[in-house]
C-alpha cells in the first residue's frame, strides 16, 4: 500500500558556477510529495497523515523562507551573516537534485529513529518550479 502528502515552503538559493541566470540569488516557491509504502497496521493506516506531519514539518520549518547556501559560497556566506538572514549551510550546490537527496536522508532518518517498521520504502518528489522537479526512492532499512 502507498500513501502520499503534500508539503509546500519558500527557500532563495543560487549555483554560483551555473552559466545562466541561476548564478544570481533568487527564491522558488517549492512542493515536495512525500510516497511512502509499507504494510498497514491493525488502526487501517500506514502511518496517520497527521504523524507524517510531526515528522517533515520540523524539516521544512528550517527551511522555509531560508537561503539554502552552500558552504563554499564564501561571498554569499558572508553577506547573508553580515545581514541576520535566514540561512541553511549545506555541502552541496542547491540543485533540486541534491535537494531531494538530502530531504530523503531526513526524512528515512527521522522514520527509521521513531522505530516505524511497517514503512519499508520512500519516494520524495519536489517541485522547484510547476513543471520542474526531481525524484529519488530509497528502502528504509
Amino acid at each position: 500500500m502507498k500513501i502520499a502528502k503534500e508539503f509546500h515552503w519558500e527557500m532563495g538559493h543560487r549555483l554560483p558556477n551555473h552559466k545562466g541566470l541561476c548564478s544570481n540569488m533568487h527564491g522558488h516557491s517549492y512542493k515536495m510529495v512525500v510516497v511512502l509504502e509499507g504494510n498497514v497496521l491493525g488502526n487501517g493506516m500506514i502511518i496517520d497523515f497527521y504523524d507524517l506531519g510531526l515528522i517533515i514539518k520540523p524539516i521544512i520549518d528550517k527551511f522555509d523562507h531560508a537561503f539554502l547556501v552552500y558552504d563554499k559560497d564564501k561571498v554569499l556566506l558572508d553577506f547573508l551573516i553580515k545581514n541576520n538572514m535566514k540561512n541553511v549551510v549545506v555541502n552541496y550546490y542547491a540543485t533540486v537534485e541534491n535537494i531531494c537527496r538530502d530531504f530523503i536522508k531526513r526524512i528515512s532518518s527521522e522514520i527509521i529513529s521513531k522505530k516505524i517498521h511497517n514503512i519499508k520504502a520512500i519516494t520524495v518528489k519536489i517541485f522547484e518550479t510547476p513543471n520542474s522537479y526531481a525524484e529519488m526512492n530509497s528502502k528504509i532499512k
